[in-house]
């Protein structure tokens, strides 16, 4: 935490995630003055695949967090100027005329799928397969949850007055307004990403799923009003009633301007529950076909992505697996877990002796194919957990490499500097293999909680404090720690990603393929 200035201008950013709801006061510097964290169970499951979570149960985790926060706060309530909310992205949520959650919001991380076998009807058919892309917008309609909706819960679908990503539901319970910010509409909904807007009325999205134009909020840009603090939640946030609330956008793309990055050459990575590595653009840029880059923090701007699907979520996986002793012995020495992982990391020779994992645990629309499957080889009798904890490191910074280059060849624009934020940026050792692999000086920002922060600089920008984003950026973001690649090391994973790593995929993938019509998973 950082000590008060009273000529400071404070906003208190809500950051609701996967694993927690976060409160935090940030300053017109960048600065984190006070925190309050409270962690949530990600989702529930009623059936296989499924993931859902009640919705009041992240408004009752906010009001805790803020009653967290303004515990150890040197800022007063009357301080704070506006405020600003970033959310995971793809969560929906159904409300009826009151505003009244109609089921529980179904979470990113859901697997159900809607039925997609009749056509769209029109030229869009002919349109589709002339293109080859016939089995993309399959995918898109099975995966999205309003079809699903529609198809199940029909009566519930008809009752639903507004269909909410999670940004749009809390800014509703901040303001009563159904607004929400551009930045914010990442999933499976009418948006056009290349003009960032809905989608106009002849576009095939609106044949491909039963959402109504009167059923979406209105959309603002970052740094734009969404409305002012309403009574009730003013009273539970412990704000005074009447605060601006200014849009922001989803927590990747916050994450991105709070590391500071703003152009194509600084490529931005979250290691978090999901890997990702991003560029940011003017241009609109695919770096993989029909895969949109999502908007940006900043408006006007492109967030060309590639993504791993539970990336770092496989780092909590190995951790719960097979790391019960560190856990054990960090509580007796009274230090952090990951010290111990680290030096577990550490005790292993770069490349990991030959073992080398592929991270596709949980495909999806972003993995090579609908089939694909994890994988480790190269196993031998001189392996230990210990190996295994840092193949997983490596492979996934394989395979954010490999996004990268995807990145780089569409875009034109070389990667100079790689900023990385996320739970996983914590680890010494994570960053410096990254640096190692990419060949690239690795930079740690300044605050862990950069998905905050960039929601900070949008309510900055939104307050006029700083005249625009650049500006903002450059004065609330800066750089806490570098990597630098290490030449010795860097020949040997060169080699392990062309000559082994890219060739994985490729050799397993008929393999794949006979286990899913052998077991029938993946679905």
């Amino acid at each position: 935490m950082t000590t008060v200035a009273s000529a400071r201008t404070y906003v208190m950013a809500i950051d609701n995630g996967t694993q927690s709801v976060r409160a935090l006061l940030i300053d017109d510097l960048g600065n984190v003055v006070a925190k309050g964290k409270q962690p949530i169970e990600p989702y529930f499951s009623e059936q296989p695949g499924w993931a859902e979570q009640r919705p009041e149960y992240y408004w009752e985790a906010l009001g805790d967090a803020c009653r967290a926060m303004w515990r150890d706060s040197p800022v007063q309530p009357e301080q704070v100027a506006a405020v600003t909310v970033t959310t995971q992205r793809g969560t929906v949520i159904c409300v009826d005329r009151e505003g009244t959650p109609l089921r529980p919001a179904i979470i990113w991380l859901d697997q159900r799928h809607a039925l997609a076998e009749d056509k769209l009807g029109g030229v869009w058919d002919l349109l589709f397969k002339v293109a080859r892309v016939e089995d993309t917008v399959k995918r898109f309609r099975e995966k999205t949850q309003a079809n699903w909706l529609a198809q199940q819960q029909p009566d519930l679908w008809r009752r639903t007055h507004k269909f909410l990503l999670l940004s749009g539901y809390l800014n509703f319970r901040l303001t009563g307004n159904y607004v929400d910010s551009i930045g914010s509409q990442v999933g499976y909904i009418p948006f056009d990403y290349k003009k960032l807007r809905w989608a106009p009325a002849r576009d095939w999205k609106w044949r491909a799923m039963p959402v109504r134009p009167e059923q979406l909020p209105d959309l603002v840009e970052p740094g734009q009003s969404v409305g002012t603090l309403a009574a009730d939640a003013a009273a539970w946030l412990g704000l005074p009633a009447g605060l601006p609330v200014i849009a922001a956008a989803s927590d990747k793309a916050c994450e991105i301007i709070g590391s500071g990055g703003s152009a194509p050459h600084i490529g931005c990575m979250s290691y978090g529950t999901t890997a990702t590595i991003n560029a940011t653009n003017v241009k609109y840029v695919e770096a993989i076909p029909y895969m949109p880059p999502y908007p940006s923090a900043i408006p006007g701007r492109y967030c060309t992505e590639v993504m791993i699907y539970r990336g770092f979520w496989m780092v909590s996986w190995f951790k719960k697996e097979f790391g019960l002793r560190e856990e054990g012995v960090a509580k007796e020495r009274g230090i952090e877990p990951e010290q111990l992982f680290d030096e577990l990391v550490d005790a292993v020779p770069p490349g990991s002796m030959g073992l080398t994992l592929q991270p596709y645990w949980s495909p999806g629309v972003r993995s090579p194919g609908p089939e694909a499957k994890g994988a480790i080889i190269g196993f031998g009798d001189v392996h230990t957990r210990a190996h295994m904890y840092r193949a997983i490191l490596e492979g996934l910074a394989y395979a954010l490499r490999e996004g990268r280059e995807k990145i780089e060849k569409k875009s034109g624009v070389k990667m100079r500097v790689l900023r990385v934020s996320g739970g996983g940026s914590q680890s010494d050792a994570a960053l410096q293999l990254t640096a190692d692999i990419f060949n690239l000086p690795v930079e740690r920002p300044h605050t862990y909680e950069t998905s905050a922060l960039g929601a900070a600089i949008d309510a900055m920008v939104g307050l006029g404090v700083h005249q625009d984003f650049d500006s903002a950026i450059a004065a609330m973001t800066r750089v806490g720690k570098t990597f630098q690649p290490r030449p010795e090391v860097v020949s040997v994973y060169e080699r392990l990603y062309s000559e082994v790593y890219l060739k994985m995929y490729r050799q397993l993938q008929p393999l794949y393929q006979s286990i899913r019509e052998i077991t029938g998973y993946p679905g």
